[in-house]
């Protein structure tokens, strides 16, 4: 905005970074939220599971804040060109966020059910799949407070590896469904945490790819890493054996 004066353009700066803090107070949420649910998870422990699912509304509140501190931005400044992306990625970064916050309380709610359950499937891939999660996560929002595109590119990168950690999993848990039919139920939920986590993955992608383009202006390519074959196992595998 190189005609407004200085005290003007100066303002709006302050509005742009009080934006960027809003968001990263909801991201912290979400970010607290998957952890938890990860961990009530592998510790079989209902009690975190039912405070993830307890502040969930939480998460919603600060995404209604963020829109319409976004929506007052956009109506009494009028931004273009930099300024305009960075709020127009403000108002899809939190929806984002907040489809986060509603999976991980799916993670939590399931969670809950596998504590009061008998299964002998191991839980490690799915930590190593929430680790993983968790960890792009937290870039992905250090990259929206930062507005580094190579912290948005590392993040867009690397969500393959949490899509072969889903379909690692997915398979195992077909072929021990197969095997055992008493381990259906369980395992049927945690096939939906993995699906959970694995959408998680791909929200922190969105919001990678939503970063790129507010700070550069140009968009990452259309195909991006993207590694879930479990429709494929399905078909090719109806009875769940190799």
């Amino acid at each position: 905005m190189p005609d407004e004066p200085k005290h003007i353009v100066a303002s709006f700066e302050a509005d742009l970074k009080k934006l960027r803090d809003m968001i990263a107070v909801m991201g912290g949420l979400v970010e607290r939220a998957v952890a938890d649910a990860a961990a009530a998870l592998l510790t079989r422990n209902a009690d975190l599971a039912a405070s993830v699912i307890e502040h969930d509304p939480q998460i919603d509140a600060e995404e209604r804040a963020i829109e319409q501190f976004a929506v007052r931005l956009l109506a009494l400044r009028q931004p273009v060109a930099d300024d305009l992306r960075q709020v127009i990625q403000a108002l899809k970064v939190v929806t984002d966020l907040e489809r986060m916050g509603d999976y991980a309380a799916n993670i939590a709610k399931r969670s809950i059910v596998i504590s009061q359950a008998a299964s002998r499937f191991s839980l490690s891939g799915l930590g190593q799949m929430a680790a993983l999660v968790q960890q792009n996560l937290k870039s992905s929002i250090d990259a929206v407070g930062e507005a580094d595109p190579q912290k948005a590119i590392a993040v867009w990168g690397a969500d393959q590896a949490v899509d072969d950690l889903y379909n690692t999993i997915f398979r195992e848990l077909i072929t021990y469904m197969m095997e055992d039919a008493r381990s259906i139920t369980a395992c049927t939920h945690l096939l939906f945490i993995a699906k959970n986590l694995e959408r998680i993955g791909d929200h922190t992608t969105n919001i990678a790819e939503l970063t790129y383009y507010a700070v550069t202006g140009e968009s990452l390519p259309d195909f991006r890493p993207k590694g879930d074959q479990t429709s494929a196992y399905v078909h090719a595998n109806p009875t769940g054996h190799q």
